[in-house]
Order: structure tokens, then C-alpha cells, then sequence
């Protein structure tokens, strides 16, 4: 008896210490988080009328937001159908029926207002590139929609919409890929749910159709709800395609149909790729070793068996850890570490500085209608640069849960615009843990505080010489700015590629560091500086990107460029 007693006893203070340190780190990290940090969540509105499953930002300074259309009747009623036929609020079937909704919005930023854009098919679950006119080409979804392709070219006059193309795709795309390619003005589509194939928009000749891809057979994960949908796609400088899938991954030659490298495998247990969604980016590419170094970086993910113990109501923890590996030359190692908690179905952003973003998601569970719980609502921000150990800071929190079905991106302002979340096939808003979520919010990064203003560049002007539509690669060009103090000796200037963002992926972001040939003190606060535009599309696709000063890590307001063949 005295034995058990003793046993009793010493569970006891155990359990009273390991209660005493859970409350004492949690209080340290919180006044850690809380000393000399400023990042801040605003509220933009209270209803987006339509599920943020799908976000692109415009040049335009506007954001394409758009959910499925199966989804039924969404919050932003329409006077009347696409076909001209009115809906009636005094009838129960236009009430009930999805046509008199929107499914597609375009968000103004600078005046905080929506707009209804329609749908013709439904692009549930589809991807997106931007082409080099600034036009969103957006293929796939699900039933009629899967193998369809569509337009939107943004404008200023408020008529533009979405447009379908008559042409169709080879194979049904949903969760499927694609990224814009260096050449043509072409896209590449790689997968999708029992798409083990690859093709291109547009086709070279009308005989063309889509390319069998084994690598997405062999992780293919039948119990696992795939495990290898929505791959990871990142150009490589060198003009190769790196494909990312379940836990492996590959350099792919697209224009040989060739596979160039396998990479060794990510370690530790788990999936990466939707539904287990963990998320990826290519690290800031930099002009000091011309572009040729190229690291990618793949966070969370799901444990294994996540998918089949969610649908018994089970959430595993979802994964903790990151890698990188260097995919250029020829020593390719994953070099791992771990994120301060565990997550899935989180988006990854460049932020102007070169960190990392890490927002939106869940700690238990995977993607896919309720299949997930406790929500992640930290942001965790990751600098490159740190030491192993030191590269994770944890943020402020938000209040608002958004886990599947949630996207964010990058705003011109410096901001992250954060929007969505629907564990549901339906608009469902009572009686459960995590109703539908149309609230749009904001996250102003510490750098946007006002005490850093004397160092923020401002009234950044570009000067296009030759051809005004945009700037040739390899050209110099020169751009002003407006700097109240004299310039730190650390001044970047960056370029980067806005995504489309969906399941936790923002397909074709990118993010350059350009080489500074000169700058000139013109007087009065007033700055130029000569820069070099990228040397080639491998680089830098064409098209739009946004271009930021930033002043001993505090970014100017970002201005469009865009770069053009010679």
C-alpha cells in the first residue's frame, strides 16, 4: 500500500511540474512575442459574399476571389441569373438555387468594395497562372468544369469578366498544378486527381495532348486521399521544372519529357502534398551569384494515416517540421528543422524583406470537409538568413479560425490580405465548431509601423526607356524614390511575382533580389538608382511583378513593372 501511495505521490508532483513548465514557457513566449513587435490584424469586412477558396491579385491593385459554384446558395444574391432571367426573393427555388449567387468577386483594395464576376463552369479545386499581359488564365475544377479554360484580363472600367475558352483541356485537372513557363507565354498543368499527366496551354499543334507522368503514379498514395494533388511546381533558373509530390521530388526537362534529377527524399513521416497540404516556396533568388543558386522550402504537412483517422472523427497532430534543399548543382541535401508548432493547410508568402510568412491552417488533422481541428492562429515569420534555431518568430494571433478552403497573398501596401475557410460543402453558419468564414481581414507586418517611417522609402517612380511597356532583360533601368534620411548601407531592391493562391499553394511566387549598378543623391530626400533587370526568363518569366525598396528591412509601397523579351 505504501508503494502505491509513493507511486501516487510521484505522478503527482510530476504532473504539477510539467503543468508548472507547460505555464511558465507559454507565459515567456508571449512576452517574447510582445517586446518590440508592432505587426497588427485588421478588419476589412464582415462579409466577402463568397468563400476565399481561390485568390489572385491583379495589376491593377484588385483581387480575384472565388469559391465552387456546387456549393449552393452563397452570401452575395444577384438581381438576376447570367442567362437575364430575374431572382426573386419572393420565391423559394431562386432563393435555394446557386444561380442567383455570386461565386466570383473582384475586391477593390484601395476602396475597400466588391464587385460580382460570373462563373460559367465550376472551377472548385482548379489552378491558375498569370500570363505576361497581366491576364489570369484559370483552368480545371470539378464536372463540367474539369477540363475547362478560362480568362479574366482585369480593367479599369469595371466590365471585365470572367471568359471561357472553346477549347478544352486533354484530362479532367482537379487539384491540379500549373505554373507559368519561361517561353511563349505558355503554361504547364501537372496532375490532378487521377491525372497522372502533364500538358500545356496553349497546345503547339491541334494533334497535342497531355503527357503521361510516372512520377505521379509512384507517389500516389490510394488510402491516403492521394497525397501527391496540388504538387509542388517551382522553375528552376537553369529552365527546368522542380516537382514536388507526397515526399518526393524531381528536376523535370518539360521540353524533352525527361526527367533530370531525383532528389532524395524529404525525411521524417508523413505527406506534404494535398490532402496532407503542407506548403512551399522557392527562397529568395539573388542577383549576387546571378540567379544560379536555387533553394526551395517545404513546411507541414500531415502525419501518416492523417486522412483515413479524420474520417472517424480523429485528428493526428499535423507535422512540425521544414526542409530545405538546394536543387542547383549537384549536392542536394534536406536540411531540416522544425517550426515552432505543428501545421497543415497553411499558406507560405515572400514578404518584401526575403522572410518567409507563414499563415492560415490547422495544428490537427488534414485537408478536406471537416477533417481538421484546432486551428492554427499564429503566424509564424521564418528568416532565411538566421541561424538554425533562430529563424522562427511566432506573431500575433488572430481570433478568426481558417483552415480549409482559406487563402492569403501579398497586397501591394506591404499588408497580407487573408480571407476564407469552409470545412463544408455547403454555406453553413450555426450549430457548428467552424462555420463558414467570409470575414476579410488584413495583417500588417512589424515593419509597417509607423516608428519605422523615417526609414521607409516612399514615392518609388520607375523610368521605362525605349520600350514603354515595360523592361527588356538584361537592360538597365532607372527607378526614383524618396528617402528623408540618408540611405543605410543596406538598401535591396526586389521583384516578385504575385501567385494564385489556393489549398495552401501560391503557384508561380517568386521573389529577386536585383543588382544595384549605381545610385545618385539627387537633393531634398530625392533618390535614383540604377538597376538591372533579370537576365533571362528562366529567371524571371514575363510579365508583371512588384518592385520594392527596402531600407534596412523596411519596405517601400510597391510599385508594378513588368518584364518583356528584348
Amino acid at each position: 500500500m505504501g508503494d502505491k501511495n509513493h507511486l501516487l505521490y510521484v505522478v503527482t508532483i510530476h504532473a504539477i511540474f510539467a503543468l508548472l513548465h507547460f505555464i511558465v514557457s507559454d507565459a515567456v513566449e508571449t512576452l517574447a512575442r510582445a517586446v518590440g513587435r508592432q505587426e497588427r490584424w485588421q478588419l476589412l469586412r464582415n462579409n466577402t459574399g463568397v468563400v476565399a477558396m481561390h485568390m489572385a491579385l491583379t495589376h491593377e491593385n484588385t483581387v480575384i476571389i472565388f469559391d465552387q459554384t456546387e456549393a449552393g446558395p452563397s452570401q452575395y444574391r444577384l438581381h438576376e441569373r447570367y442567362n437575364g432571367r430575374r431572382c426573386s426573393t419572393r420565391s423559394r427555388a431562386d432563393l435555394k438555387d446557386g444561380a442567383c449567387y455570386a461565386h466570383s468577386v473582384e475586391y477593390y483594395i484601395h476602396g475597400n468594395n466588391l464587385r460580382p464576376l460570373r462563373f460559367v463552369s465550376d472551377p472548385w479545386c482548379s489552378s491558375g497562372s498569370f500570363l505576361s499581359n497581366g491576364t489570369l488564365l484559370q483552368v480545371g475544377g470539378h464536372g463540367r468544369g474539369s477540363q475547362r479554360i478560362r480568362y479574366f484580363r482585369p480593367c479599369r472600367d469595371h466590365l471585365c469578366n470572367w471568359q471561357q475558352s472553346k477549347r478544352s483541356l486533354s484530362d479532367n485537372r482537379w487539384y491540379a498544378s500549373n505554373l507559368l513557363l519561361p517561353q511563349h507565354d505558355r503554361v504547364i498543368v501537372v496532375g490532378g486527381r487521377n491525372a497522372y499527366s502533364y500538358e500545356f496551354i496553349p497546345k503547339l499543334h491541334t494533334k497535342d495532348r497531355s503527357f503521361n507522368l510516372p512520377f505521379l503514379h509512384d507517389t500516389h498514395d490510394e488510402d491516403g486521399g492521394g497525397n501527391n494533388l496540388y504538387p509542388f511546381l517551382h522553375l528552376s533558373s537553369d529552365g527546368n521544372l522542380f516537382i514536388f509530390a507526397n515526399r518526393d521530388s524531381i528536376l523535370f526537362n518539360y521540353q524533352r519529357n525527361r526527367v533530370v534529377k531525383t532528389f532524395p527524399r524529404i525525411p521524417g513521416g508523413g505527406s506534404r502534398s494535398y490532402p496532407s497540404s503542407g506548403s512551399s516556396v522557392i527562397l529568395p533568388l539573388d542577383h549576387q551569384d546571378r540567379f544560379q543558386k536555387v533553394e526551395v522550402m517545404v513546411c507541414g504537412g500531415a502525419a501518416s494515416g492523417a486522412y483515413e483517422a479524420a474520417a472517424r472523427g480523429r485528428f493526428l497532430p499535423a507535422l512540425s517540421s521544414c526542409g530545405r534543399m538546394v536543387i542547383t548543382g549537384n549536392n542536394h541535401i534536406w536540411k531540416m528543422e522544425n517550426m515552432p508548432g505543428p501545421r497543415t493547410m497553411h499558406d507560405m508568402l515572400i514578404l518584401p524583406t526575403g522572410h518567409i510568412l507563414i499563415i492560415n491552417g490547422a495544428r490537427r488533422g488534414c485537408a478536406g470537409w471537416q477533417n481538421a481541428a484546432t486551428p492554427s492562429l499564429r503566424p509564424y515569420l521564418y528568416n532565411p538568413k538566421k541561424s538554425r534555431g533562430q529563424r522562427f518568430t511566432v506573431l500575433k494571433a488572430t481570433r478568426i479560425a481558417r483552415m480549409y478552403h482559406s487563402s492569403a497573398l501579398l497586397l501591394p501596401d506591404g499588408r497580407v490580405l487573408v480571407a476564407g475557410g469552409n470545412p463544408y460543402n455547403t454555406y453553413t453558419f450555426s450549430n457548428v465548431a467552424y462555420p463558414t468564414e467570409l470575414r476579410l481581414q488584413a495583417f500588417a507586418p512589424d515593419y509597417m509601423d509607423r516608428q519605422f517611417n523615417d526609414l521607409r522609402p516612399g514615392n518609388v517612380t520607375i523610368e521605362y526607356e525605349g520600350h514603354s511597356s515595360g523592361v527588356a532583360y538584361g537592360t538597365a533601368f532607372t527607378i526614383h524614390f524618396w528617402l528623408g534620411r540618408r540611405p543605410s548601407k543596406d538598401v535591396e531592391y526586389s521583384v516578385y511575382a504575385p501567385p494564385f493562391t489556393t489549398h495552401s499553394i501560391s503557384m508561380n511566387q517568386r521573389l529577386l533580389k536585383l543588382r544595384c549598378r549605381h545610385t545618385t543623391r539627387d537633393g531634398g530626400g530625392s533618390m535614383s538608382a540604377v538597376l538591372e533587370a533579370p537576365p533571362s526568363p528562366n529567371v524571371a518569366p514575363p510579365g508583371y511583378y512588384l518592385l520594392t525598396v527596402v531600407n534596412n528591412g523596411i519596405p517601400s509601397l510597391s510599385q508594378w513593372i513588368r518584364f518583356i523579351p528584348a
